[in-house]
């Protein structure tokens, strides 16, 4: 599997979906169903461009004008090249290597939630997923949610049992290794009712080539249910990263996200977030850190539909070098939502002069029974600050450098498993060291 020539802009879905041939047919029908509508709606659907105004901050001709093709081959790999991401809370982890399951660098524990691989999952395990799978993350008007969907065969699939509360949290690495592939991890997280789990989400690279990962995950809570979601993007400084998030809450039940940043060349994450009933309340913190001449887009969306939601958003970006920073978050409470506790907060630190940020928090409000704020911040170090510091015998740089640790550690430290935020604090220490 190689990368091809460039594709014209307006064949370039045909280009990607030129690998799916190489898909095994699904034993579970509903997904094969799936898979072919998905198509149909890639084949109605183009590109965005920066004329279409979600995507207006975003250039992706850096993608098209290359093709990518997934890889489908299973070759067993060295434990030892995945093996410093582990995280050692987690009992269960599952591995996908280039889009591919990696059942001999995976763990699945029998306590704690059910953990499979959607391709290999059982008849009780293909019935859930056809009951969720592509009911939130809907792609009739997003085409890389369709192409992901498209592409379904392997893919992460978790149930939190109703009742339950799993005491250690679920890994689910996806790892690029192979210059030029294209990979489409799909997960599926359900949680029933009254049930708590803490799953982390996390996308690395072994590579510096460049590849594309297409990536949508889908999380669905009961009433009462708590999930705790955590999503890294450390991919290689050459990858091009499309994520969607999307998910729906019912009735007192509650979801906390924390979504972090530091890789690819270009990367999108949407995450959208339904309050389909009463008394439910989501956190969504998230933090992007990016040098050089990286973009990386955040777009939210958080939709009050009913009353008492309590919604909390705190979104910070770091931006150094030439690069660029987007922030779209956008809440929405509906005439039904009396009584919603609403809060979004955008706060941004520019590290030079070429680096630029552009963020846009917005409320629409059609309920008259609210409490709903939100604002944005885009600046430099506090120069008193780093008077404070140098004054105490601090040299500029390492006052500067210790500011901006400070600035994006306060997103980390919200990370609920130590050896991840260990991991993260290093990387986010090394890339604020200034010269």
């Amino acid at each position: 599997m190689t990368t091809t020539h460039p594709a014209p802009a307006a064949g370039y879905l045909e280009s990607l979906l030129a690998g799916r041939p190489m898909l095994p047919a699904s034993a579970h029908a509903s997904l094969n169903a799936l898979r072919a509508e998905a198509v149909d709606r890639v084949g109605a659907l183009t590109v965005p461009t920066v004329r279409d105004e979600e995507w207006r901050f975003t250039d992706l001709s850096p993608l098209t004008r290359q093709t990518f093709q997934p890889v489908r081959e299973r070759v067993v790999r060295e434990v030892a090249d995945a093996g410093r991401f582990d995280l050692g809370e987690a009992a269960s982890r599952l591995v996908f290597v280039d889009g591919v399951y990696a059942p001999e660098l995976s763990r699945i524990t029998a306590n704690g939630p059910v953990v499979a691989n959607l391709a290999t999952a059982d008849a009780a395990q293909g019935d859930l997923a056809a009951r969720h799978l592509g009911r939130y993350a809907v792609f009739r008007d997003n085409v890389f949610a369709a192409l992901n969907t498209a592409f379904v065969h392997d893919g992460a699939l978790i149930f939190v049992p109703p009742a339950s509360a799993a005491a250690v949290p679920v890994h689910l690495l996806f790892v690029a290794r192979t210059k030029g592939a294209a990979s489409y991890p799909r997960c599926l997280v359900v949680a029933g009712r009254a049930s708590a789990a803490t799953v982390v989400e996390d996308y690395v690279s072994l590579t510096d080539g460049p590849y594309f990962t297409d990536a949508v995950t889908e999380i669905a809570l009961a009433e009462d249910a708590s999930i705790d979601h955590v999503r890294v993007q450390r991919e290689g400084g050459q990858a091009f990263h499309i994520g969607s998030g999307a998910v729906s809450l019912a009735t007192g039940s509650r979801f906390r996200s924390v979504s972090v940043a530091l890789g690819a060349r270009l990367s999108r994450y949407n995450l959208a977030v339904e309050q389909a009933a009463e008394g439910a309340s989501c956190t969504v913190d998230g933090l992007a850190v990016i040098g050089g001449r990286q973009l990386a887009d955040t777009h939210t969306s958080i939709a009050h539909r009913k009353p008492r939601g309590v919604s909390r958003q705190l979104h910070k970006c770091i931006v150094g070098g030439a690069a660029h920073a987007v922030f779209n978050g956008k809440i929405y409470v509906h005439p039904h939502a009396q009584k919603t506790d609403s809060s979004q907060s955008s706060r941004n630190l520019l590290l030079g002069d070429r680096a630029q940020v552009d963020t846009k928090p917005q409320l629409e409000i059609f309920a008259d029974d609210v409490k709903c704020a939100h604002g944005a911040t885009v600046g430099r170090l506090d120069a008193d600050a780093l008077f404070y510091l140098r004054s105490r015998g601090l040299g500029d740089a390492a006052a500067r450098s210790l500011l901006t640790y400070a600035f994006g550690a306060e997103i980390v430290d919200r990370i609920p498993l130590p050896s991840l935020r260990r991991q993260l604090e290093a990387t986010l220490l090394a890339q604020t060291q200034l010269p």
